[in-house]
């Protein structure tokens, strides 16, 4: 009784995350817009719909090789706040457990071909927020799965090399990175009451979290808390994240001091602030005020700030993720006008949704191209905004 109890409370904080940034204040919230969140449930449904018409046979979406695929379908499926789809499509959610739980490896990974962190760490938030405490053994193994998964590259102990402490895709891809150490503290951030028991398991052990503080750190343009050379602090990268120390997707950017700065941008700066806030950093810590403000200044829902129209619909998730968590109501622009980023992406969504009720990136980088992908992000987003109104 007590275990359930504690995989109740971990559900209860991933539907209404409290995070160390946002615990010590309920934020006032104004009279809630019942016919926005009506709305939200009919484009919620038909994204549900259009994915129950999807699944495979099988039991899998998209790729049978990629189980995250299907973990982010199922966790999509878990969120519909009427109830009724999650009801009515209780049969292709077994069916698609059935096929998460096949791809459970003996070292504890959840993956079929390759990205053995990434489709793990999906999995797993899958199955916790099933609820079912037969899942509790499954979630175990993969927690210390994802543990043995952090990089130590130095010979000195970890935190020498500047990538030691994050994450990265896994097995033949050995490199750490701001993204999938995102996705695996996460999921070991919301699995942490099912750490083992280090007396009846001597192998146990827990992630290195102030190691992961720092390499969280050594991915954002902000010197003094970055110790790396490359770190800038221009009005126009400050605060802001890239993919892992020393290079950023978005490129580089010459500065008029002479000097080259290499560019924040908008997805990996949501995903350093998520990154932060699994790792219980203080919200009043200076880089965690310095990436919202960046974050504040290159709001936008036109594109992702740095990349244009790739990773959109990822840049939306992490947004709502990240702002919902952080305990973030409005946003202030650089002209100091305040915007309600939830009505504002909801509405934005709202409009990007196909009439089958899919949704797709007319964008192909990193895998926009498919509508199951890109569906299962806009309806996860959707269900993040209803809650949060």
């Amino acid at each position: 009784m007590k275990r359930l109890t504690l995989l109740t409370v971990a559900v209860l904080l991933l539907v209404l995350p409290v995070s160390a940034i946002a615990a010590d204040k309920i934020v006032a919230k104004s009279k809630p817009d019942v016919s926005l969140r009506l709305e939200l449930e009919n484009s919620i449904g038909k994204g549900l719909t259009w994915l129950a018409g999807k699944q495979n046979p099988a039991g899998y979406w998209a790729q049978a090789e990629y189980p995250a695929l299907s973990a982010l379908a199922l966790t999509a499926f878990q969120g519909d706040p009427s109830g009724f789809y999650k009801r009515k499509y209780e049969q292709n959610i077994r069916s698609g457990y059935d096929y998460l739980l096949k791809n459970a490896k003996p070292d504890g990974g959840i993956y079929g071909k390759d990205l053995a962190n990434y489709n793990t760490s999906i999995s797993m938030m899958a199955l916790l927020v099933a609820n079912n405490p037969a899942y509790e053994p499954t979630l175990k193994k993969a927690r210390k799965f994802l543990v043995g998964l952090q990089d130590d590259f130095g010979e000195k102990g970890m935190g020498d090399d500047p990538l030691d402490g994050g994450i990265g895709y896994g097995g033949s891809y050995k490199h750490s990175d701001l993204a999938n150490t995102s996705f695996a503290l996460e999921a070991l951030y919301y699995t942490r009451f099912l750490k083992s028991d280090v007396a009846n398991d001597p192998d146990a052990k827990d992630l290195n979290w102030k190691a992961a503080q720092q390499f969280i750190s050594r991915c954002q343009n902000l010197p003094g808390s970055n110790d790396q050379k490359w770190a800038s602090d221009d009005p126009a990268n400050k605060g802001g994240f890239v993919y892992f120390p020393e290079n950023s997707k978005a490129g580089e950017q010459n500065l008029a001091n002479g000097k080259t700065a290499l560019r924040s941008y908008g997805s990996m700066s949501y995903a350093g602030l998520l990154s932060f806030i699994y790792a219980q950093v203080d919200k009043n810590d200076p880089r965690v005020k310095a990436v919202i403000d960046w974050l504040s200044k290159n709001y936008t829902l036109d594109e992702n700030p740095g990349m244009g129209q790739e990773g959109l619909y990822y840049y939306y998730h992490t947004m709502a993720k990240a702002l919902s968590s952080a305990g973030v109501e409005t946003l202030t622009l650089k002209d100091g006008t305040k915007v309600n980023w939830r009505q504002n992406l909801a509405k934005r969504l709202l409009n990007l949704q196909n009439a089958d009720g899919s949704w797709v990136n007319a964008n192909g980088r990193w895998w926009e191209k498919d509508p199951h992908l890109v569906t299962s992000y806009a309806t996860i987003t959707l269900e993040i905004i209803h809650r949060g109104l």
